[in-house]
């Protein structure tokens, strides 16, 4: 190969790659599983979110390439092994929060091949940014994801952290609107009940 690594080297760093992410199923979250039985893990959290963007295609904007949401999706919190989870409810240092995640993207996606490290880091730091048509998409979904799940789970984080509906509009809502408002309108009807009655 033109770097000096040969097809053996490429793929154990590939290999590599792949073992030291299964670490995402250690990162435990603040919202649980729709059965409220445990809280979710981070590499529960990505399989789901992939599988919305293929279950509620037809609720991105023409522009939004799925594939790449997909893609998006299941690299979004790898870097969580390193760095954490910030639950959106909880309050926390942007600043060092920013720091510990870019300190674990250059760690975790620098295992692979360069020109796969760089690509989905590449991709990685789009959804950061949330400006494209898919990062808005992915992140309606990312913030989408957690509501249901309380509810299904009878409340799960949002009793733990006393979280309001004006928290949801403005912590969850309004991300969600920017990349996906009808989807967002409609989640919002099914879980207002849980806050009128609570």
């Amino acid at each position: 190969m033109v770097d000096g690594t040969t097809p053996g080297d490429r793929l154990d760093q590939q290999l590599d790659f792949l073992v030291e992410i299964d670490k995402l199923k250690t990162i435990v979250r603040a919202s649980p599983i729709a059965d409220g039985s445990r809280r979710e893990n981070s590499g529960e959290h990505s399989w789901h979110l992939a599988m919305f963007a293929l279950i509620l295609a037809d609720q991105a904007a023409p522009e939004v390439s799925i594939d790449r949401v997909i893609r998006m999706l299941l690299i979004h919190d790898i870097v969580e092994i390193d760095a954490g989870d910030f639950p959106i409810h909880e309050a926390h240092d942007e600043a060092a929060k920013e720091a510990a995640e870019s300190a674990a993207a250059e760690r975790l996606f620098g295992l692979l091949p360069a020109d796969q490290g760089t690509g989905l880091r590449s991709l990685w730091e789009e959804f950061e940014a949330g400006d494209s048509p898919d990062a808005r998409f992915a992140r309606a979904l990312d913030r989408c994801q957690p509501p249901l799940l309380n509810l299904a789970s009878g409340g799960g984080s949002w009793i733990l952290h006393n979280v309001t509906l004006e928290n949801i509009d403005t912590r969850v809502g309004i991300p969600a609107k920017r990349g996906a408002p009808g989807l967002w309108d409609r989640v919002r009807h099914r879980i207002l009940p849980f806050f009128q009655t609570n």
